[in-house]
């Protein structure tokens, strides 16, 4: 809207209480004597007020409109005595016409598509929850908001983000207004039990910082595509390398060899021979002490003696301390 001054609408009286009917009001340009300076009926600063402007009856100045800046005014009574004159008055608010400084930078306000978070879990006037519902008009049916303010958004989230993102009820049509006026509904981003991260690009080349890191929807360059996952059961191969050392100790024993007949006795050599020639003569061989080790294959011993297996393969948790709240869009 245009900006305007606090003596718009107020009535002038001289020193006596008597209104000023009949004075002049001068718009004047900030820092000059008599330079004229617009003063107008609308906020777009088309249809201009006479400069001066000769009050009525009720000594009332009209409502009106200021370029940006500060103007003077000067008002001067139906005998042409000054009563009232003051330089560089602030003008209050920004203007949609032209003029100097002092409008509201575009910058440093939210706009539409802006998001923000807060620690609540509430609606907010002029935005909508990123919760994966739907908006759409005041027909459409949809389920997060259903009213023509939303337009603006609709067209935003239409024209940035695929159908893979924010899905349009019943398919996308020849624009985001074609949609909105068909009543169709359109997807929020989903930030539910999300954290924000940059995208893997950025405007740059891919750092390669996700390899390997589930996508849930979209991809890693992006923007509005999730990510990874809360929990995560382990692979053997993401455990780190290591040894599992089994030792398996036999203090010593013996072995002894069963009843043999006289020809095998015979087929002996040394001490372990017996020619008697009886034909069942019962053949003893020395006993012999061994002592067992059994060590890991991985240790470069024998055969691993496998324990029970350990553990159950639950997935642990990869979330980080995390606070919680509400992510807000901008209508």
């Amino acid at each position: 809207m245009a900006g305007s001054i606090s003596l718009a609408g107020a009535q002038q009286f001289d020193v006596l209480g008597r209104l000023l009917g009949g004075a002049k009001v001068y718009w004047i340009q900030a820092g000059t004597t008599s330079t004229p300076q617009n003063a107008y009926y609308d906020t777009g600063l088309v249809s201009p007020l006479p400069n001066p402007y000769t009050l009525e009856a009720d000594a009332r100045i009209p409502f009106h409109y200021l370029a940006d800046g500060q103007i003077k005014v000067r008002i001067v009574d139906s005998n042409g005595v000054t009563r009232f004159e003051q330089d560089n008055i602030l003008v209050i608010g920004p203007s949609s016409g032209g003029g100097g400084g002092g409008g509201v930078d575009p910058t440093t306000v939210a706009q539409t598509g802006d998001v923000i978070w807060t620690p609540v879990n509430a609606t907010r006037t002029g935005w909508v929850r990123l919760n994966g519902r739907t908006i759409g008009s005041a027909s459409s049916g949809a389920t997060e908001r259903a009213n023509a303010d939303v337009s603006a958004l609709f067209a935003v989230l239409w024209n940035n983000f695929s159908d893979t993102l924010c899905p349009v009820s019943t398919g996308r049509g020849a624009s985001a207004a074609a949609d909105f006026a068909a009543n169709k509904t359109i997807t929020l981003l989903n930030g539910r039990n999300v954290v924000l991260g940059g995208l893997d690009d950025m405007g740059n080349s891919a750092a390669g910082g996700y390899a390997g890191v589930p996508v849930v929807a979209g991809n890693v360059t992006t923007a509005g595509s999730i990510i990874g996952e809360s929990t995560h059961a382990l692979t053997a191969a993401e455990h780190a390398s290591h040894d599992h050392d089994v030792y398996l100790s036999d203090p010593g024993h013996n072995h002894s060899s069963a009843n043999v007949t006289s020809q095998q006795a015979q087929a002996g050599t040394g001490a372990n021979r017996l020619t008697d020639g009886s034909g069942g003569i019962a053949f003893t061989a020395p006993t012999a002490s061994t002592g067992i080790t059994v060590r890991s294959a991985s240790a470069g011993g024998g055969t691993q003696n496998k324990t029970a297996t350990q553990g159950s393969g639950t997935a642990h948790n990869n979330v980080q301390k995390t606070l919680l709240g509400t992510f807000f869009i901008k209508l």
